[in-house]
């Protein structure tokens, strides 16, 4: 947990200058004893204490945060106990409510003092609350989604996967009240929680595949790799994709959705094109060669058959091409400078091709029917990386660069992307797709994913870093901070009215 001591001294309390992400607080129910919310802007953290008899059969007590929305969203949070427990039913959670009155409709995901986790409803006014009891304990991820009239939970232990339970034919109303909530089954005590990685994302509508045009919102985010805790740096009504991390850790780099290349100072946090001349149909596929010298870019050229592989000076300059034909998705820079390594389309088969950095014959590096994409070279050059559907969901996979010792890395049931390797050649990082969500060769954008990390050799059990909203342009170049502590991500939500 982030909790600071320091607490009181930067807090600002909902009451008075700052609700956060939400519109008002208070206690739900009658004579409640009086409870309190308070935001931390520096970490990005709600701490709520209630009271109240519970949550439970045909009313309610406890101190809610809440805004008013409308249509489908999805709430995402890290939630925990501030203390020692008092009481095994106290409460933590999401709340979604028809109304403020204490015997409202409304559904919660929660997690209990006990550990129990559970979906709990009351499906109209005064009525009984039920609930589904899902097969975890002490889960600290609480996630609530809300689609027209059916409501899916999804659940976890912070750096394992969701566990996921839905209700359905729950009519709360179009608006509705959506916020954390804290209870401490018992009228006379007061109970806190602290709640991180709070976010409220408003999904696409509609079902996004890879022909899906990228619309929504970005957020671009710095997720710390050794505690989760996530911040959003930079926020904009519209695309943005795929940030690498320049050497020197000054300067991200981006693009957007119209093709141009962005330099984001970190240290002011804005942007500024970069210079690429007549390369102005840039994707999400542009890589930064270890010395921090070269830009390598992903252009789209129709003439030449789709995407077509430049390289430019990091301030900007006139580009080189290197491919002669497409489509051609840049992924890795050799450490030594001399070759790039991209997804090639050649004869209706996608492979991993290996290209000279000044130009000049392509050599074929896999041949394994079926899509091989993602390559990227280890620090020390002894490997490259790269993401196969040849043992049937998606994979990871190494080689060495000359092509030979395939083997793969991961093996679950999971759909895994775009290995990245960490500074220090220790660990990589990657993206998973569900794969009841997602066909194993493709991968779209605004997708339920996780960011993922392993051990080099692959060893060991996959942890989750992140629970994300995006896919597509995510983490489709390698992100890490020089130092090995943080990761840039992006991800997804439509801030196109105001929910």
């Amino acid at each position: 947990m982030l909790l600071l001591p320091v607490l009181l001294a930067f807090s600002l309390s909902l009451n008075a200058q700052g609700l956060g992400i939400f519109e008002g607080h208070g206690d739900v129910g009658t004579n409640v004893k009086p409870g309190s919310a308070t935001f931390i802007p520096q970490t990005g953290q709600y701490v709520i204490t209630g009271a109240g008899y519970n949550v439970w059969a045909d009313h309610d007590e406890f101190q809610y945060v809440w805004k008013k929305m409308k249509g489908d969203f999805i709430l995402n949070a890290r939630a925990e106990f501030l203390g020692t427990w008092v009481n095994y039913h106290r409460k933590v959670g999401w709340m979604v409510r028809k109304s403020l009155d204490g015997n409202s409709p409304h559904v919660n995901a929660v997690e209990h003092g006990d550990g129990l986790t559970s979906l709990q409803f009351r499906r109209t006014a005064g009525a009984q609350t039920e609930e589904h009891k899902l097969p975890l304990t002490k889960a600290n991820i609480l996630q609530l989604e809300r689609k027209g009239n059916q409501y899916i939970m999804r659940a976890a232990i912070y750096g394992e996967p969701f566990v996921t339970d839905t209700i359905a034919g729950i009519d709360l109303g179009d608006e509705v009240y959506v916020g954390l909530f804290v209870g401490s089954h018992n009228s006379d005590v007061l109970e806190t929680g602290v709640f991180s990685n709070v976010s409220i994302t408003v999904p696409f509508k509609g079902e996004a595949d890879q022909r899906t045009q990228m619309t929504l919102g970005s957020n671009l985010e710095i997720l710390e790799v050794a505690s989760g805790h996530r911040e959003t740096i930079y926020q904009v009504p519209y695309s943005i994709q795929a940030p690498n991390w320049t050497p020197d850790g000054k300067s991200l780099i981006f693009n957007d959705a119209k093709g141009t290349i962005f330099k984001f100072d970190l240290a002011s946090r804005t942007p500024s094109p970069i210079n690429t001349g007549t390369v102005t149909h840039n994707n999400n596929d542009h890589v930064i060669s270890f010395d921090g010298q070269q830009l390598g870019l992903s252009n789209f050229v129709r003439e030449l058959g789709g995407s077509i592989v430049y390289t430019v000076p990091i301030g900007g300059g006139t580009p080189r091409q290197i491919t002669p034909k497409g489509p051609s998705y840049l992924h890795g820079w050799s450490p030594d400078g001399k070759d790039l390594v991209f997804c090639g389309e050649r004869n209706g088969e996608f492979d991993v091709y290996k290209v000279p950095t000044a130009g000049g014959k392509e050599i074929r590096l896999t041949t394994s029917q079926g899509l091989d994409d993602g390559p990227e070279y280890t620090p020390d050059g002894r490997y490259i990386y790269f993401n196969s559907v040849r043992s049937g969901l998606m994979q990871i996979w190494r080689m060495r660069p000359d092509g030979s010792g395939q083997e793969q890395v991961t093996n679950d049931d999971l759909n895994n992307w775009f290995a990245h390797i960490s500074p220090d050649g220790k660990w990589f990082v990657y993206l998973s797709f569900l794969k009841e969500e997602t066909p194993a060769n493709i991968h779209p954008p605004y997708k339920h994913v996780y960011i993922r990390l392993l051990p080099i050799d692959g060893k060991g059990t996959p942890r989750v870093l992140a629970y994300v909203y995006g896919g597509q342009g995510s983490i489709n170049t390698p992100s890490w901070s020089p130092d090995g502590k943080r990761i840039a991500v992006i991800s997804n939500s439509d801030m196109s009215s105001n929910q």
